[in-house]
């Protein structure tokens, strides 16, 4: 007689059943219609679209201000360049003024001046071609005001003159010239400037404002 046991009943291996697919957009558009799944397909085509122009621009917007950084820069190099030397131009305009002096503080030319005076305003005036060329091909440039109108900005009035041979507010003898580096000015031209007549002054254009 077969002995009686206490296991439990042997239960055969199980096997078990494979997981579940996951939803899959592909079975999901199975069940779409044909007008549903252009319309999704659209909208998906209008969203990258929209995408693509936002990245669009904010990279023309990075580049454009990328190309105003470097031409801020580059102005910024070429203006410290141009004017690094404006203190040492200022101190030159000073040595051209005082040569133009030492040539006016000469005898005018005449007919019985003695030779030497006559050559050493030659060449006091040769040497000062030269050097106002020099200046000049170096950014530094002499203005003659003479028969400008008066300009505050180039401009420093000395002293008025009532003459009705010239347009009121007309530079009509320049004590110094006006000298620039670059455009930029390193000195003022001094000068009188032409004044109406008294019984000119009423007209209109008649003053000039030379206080500025």
């Amino acid at each position: 007689m077969r002995a009686m046991s206490n296991d439990p009943p042997h239960t055969p291996h199980r096997i078990f059943d494979p997981p579940m697919p996951e939803s899959d957009p592909a079975n999901q558009n199975a069940s779409l219609s044909p007008e549903q799944t252009m319309q999704a397909a659209a909208a998906r085509i209008e969203a990258l679209e929209a995408e693509l122009a936002e990245m669009k621009d904010r990279w023309m917007r990075s580049e454009a201000e990328n190309a105003n950084v470097r031409a801020r820069a580059k102005r910024d190099v070429d203006e410290t360049r141009q004017y690094a030397v404006q203190k040492f131009a200022v101190d030159v305009v000073e040595a051209a003024e005082n040569l133009k002096r030492g040539i006016d503080s000469l005898p005018a030319p005449s007919e019985h001046q003695p030779e030497i005076v006559t050559k050493v305003r030659e060449g006091l005036e040769g040497v000062e071609r030269s050097f106002i060329s020099l200046l000049d091909r170096n950014g530094i440039k002499k203005e003659d005001p003479v028969g400008q109108i008066f300009d505050p900005n180039l401009h420093q009035a000395m002293a008025e003159q009532e003459t009705d041979l010239h347009k009121a507010g007309t530079v009509i003898q320049a004590w110094t010239a006006a000298w620039t580096l670059h455009g930029r000015l390193l000195r003022p031209a001094m000068v009188v400037v032409a004044k109406a007549p008294p019984a000119e002054l009423s007209a209109p254009g008649a003053n000039v404002n030379t206080t500025a």
